[in-house]
């Protein structure tokens, strides 16, 4: 929604982008082919309303996608106040998976991130990622050549796999082997 210059969006505006958005979250995770009316509908607007504030599906998409890596990001700074950083990073590629594996194209933007190197500012997950590396390579836990692109395309095997108890342990198991692989090697005495 364009606003003109030096004026915020009215409250009723706010409001009712949050709540397209918040329908979106969940219309899309549900049927990520649904139609946009849905979306609408299930956000007690409109669908002009819609249409003001996302012209089509794929701005409402990118829109759903940077709250949910602008989220991952603030739970990345919020776990490194709570837990070691190897345990915040182990941590936050939950939530990451959980994130991928949403539907809604969460996978491709992920992924996208971690492909979009060389840019001015990175991606929120790349950022997260990065602050975690960080932080695990100063309190010497995470290896010092951790990049987080390399590692953020690496979890991507994290989402890919299908569904069910066996598939959920397996997803385990590969996270234990990212972040065991991430662990920086003991000092040589």
């Amino acid at each position: 929604m364009t606003q003109p210059t030096g004026r915020a969006p009215r409250s009723d505006a706010r409001e009712n982008r949050a709540r397209i958005l918040t329908a979106a979250r969940a219309v899309l995770a549900g049927d990520p082919a649904a139609p946009l009316q849905s979306v609408a509908r299930a956000a007690g607007v409109g669908q002009g309303t819609l249409y003001r504030h996302f012209p089509g599906r794929e701005a409402l998409l990118v829109a759903v996608h940077e709250e949910e890596m602008n989220a991952l990001t603030d739970t990345a700074v919020v776990l490194l106040a709570r837990y070691e950083p190897l345990e915040a990073l182990r941590l936050w590629f939950e939530h990451l998976t959980a994130y991928g594996r949403s539907g809604h194209g969460a996978a491709v933007a992920v992924e996208a991130a971690a492909r979009a190197g060389g840019g001015q500012d990175p991606p929120p997950a790349v950022a997260a990622l990065d602050l975690l590396l960080t932080a695990g390579k100063e309190a010497r836990q995470v290896r010092p050549d951790a990049e987080a692109e390399d590692v953020l395309l690496l979890g991507t095997c994290l989402w890919r796999d299908e569904d069910g108890p066996a598939r959920r342990e397996r997803r385990l198991r590969l996270l234990t082997v990212i972040i065991d692989g991430l662990r920086a090697a003991p000092p040589t005495a």
